[in-house]
């Protein structure tokens, strides 16, 4: 992503307050001095078998991006590639009624959006929210001694490589077809409860945990340790490295993270892979002032995330690196 972004130039006004320098995860623009408007896009392949799930994945997967900025959703666009043939357009309207479905939960509707003929079925969203300029939560603000909180468990991209593969079904990983239909609505009302306790966000996707902490780690001009036993993780995701069960997303991952990771003896392969895994639909990384620990994990309890792990800590050191320890 960051050979594509430089060839896009960084914008210098004081009404565009986040764009391309710290490949965060959406854009924000002031429109007036207590509104500014944030924006996003993502669309990705299916990743199960249901045309509905997939497409609620795809909805919850794109709003993901506004509530990491710390702003409330306004409305979407869908972005849809379909096959023409006739059994694919049966399906077609199950995927966007899933859409609509989420954005409804999310209290949002979809205004429109465009369609084009794809033999690979493809779908996302363009979702615009809103945030008090000053309320803007960025990647590029972690602080040394802050701890690292996850929201969601990572094997997402694991998982659905199995399922694709056949190597399991979908009752068999239905915790994580889940967890990706779960917004993460829960964690920014928990940020917004705790206020200036959280210090920097970003939702871990497809750069995987180690892809989007680098970038948190890099925009801050810090480094970090993160402890792979406290990362939570689904179930089977081991298994499934063991038999080679890995998308290709994961290893180039992996391959990128051998330039700013120190892997420690003890993280073997596996958690390696597992820790550069490309998710969908992920959850929230959360850099925490280290007091307020505790009263982040409640309010993350309170607001209906599957986990509050506490994974690691921001520490001195060369901007973007990290060591991962047992």
């Amino acid at each position: 992503m960051a050979q594509v972004l430089r060839h896009v130039p960084n914008v210098d006004d004081p009404r565009v307050l986040v764009a391309t320098l710290h490949q965060d995860d959406a854009a924000v623009y002031r429109i007036t001095d207590d509104r500014a408007v944030v924006a996003s896009i993502d669309f990705f392949t299916p990743i199960v078998d249901d045309a509905y799930t997939f497409g609620a994945i795809a909805a919850a997967n794109a709003l993901s991006d506004i509530y990491a900025m710390g702003a409330t959703p306004l409305f979407a666009l869908n972005i849809l590639a379909w096959p023409r043939d006739s059994h694919m357009l049966e399906l077609v309207g199950d995927a966007v009624r899933g859409a609509v479905d989420k954005a409804t939960e999310a209290g949002i509707f979809v205004l429109g959006g465009h369609s084009i003929e794809d033999p690979e079925p493809k779908m996302g969203m363009v979702v615009f929210g809103e945030v008090h300029p000053d309320a803007v939560m960025t990647n590029a603000t972690a602080r040394i001694g802050d701890r690292l909180i996850m929201t969601k468990p990572i094997g997402t991209g694991i998982l659905a490589t199995a399922l694709k593969r056949g190597a399991a079904d979908e009752a068999g990983i239905a915790d994580a077809i889940e967890s990706m239909q779960a917004l993460n609505a829960g964690g920014l009302v928990a940020v917004r409860e705790v206020g200036d306790a959280v210090h920097a966000v970003t939702d871990v996707t497809g750069f995987g945990l180690v892809g989007h902490l680098h970038e948190m780690l890099a925009a801050s001009g810090v480094s970090a340790r993160v402890s792979a036993a406290a990362v939570p993780t689904f179930a089977r995701v081991h298994e499934f490295i063991a038999s080679g069960t890995v998308p290709g997303g994961t290893e180039r991952n992996r391959t990128a993270a051998a330039a700013y990771t120190t892997w420690s003896s003890g993280v073997d392969a596996s958690l390696q892979i597992l820790l550069c895994d490309a998710q969908t639909s992920g959850g929230l990384l959360l850099a925490v002032a280290p007091e307020a620990v505790t009263d982040v994990a409640e309010a993350l309890v309170r607001a209906g995330t599957s986990v509050a792990a506490d994974i690691g800590d921001i520490i001195a050191g060369t901007a973007g690196t990290l060591v991962v320890e047992p």
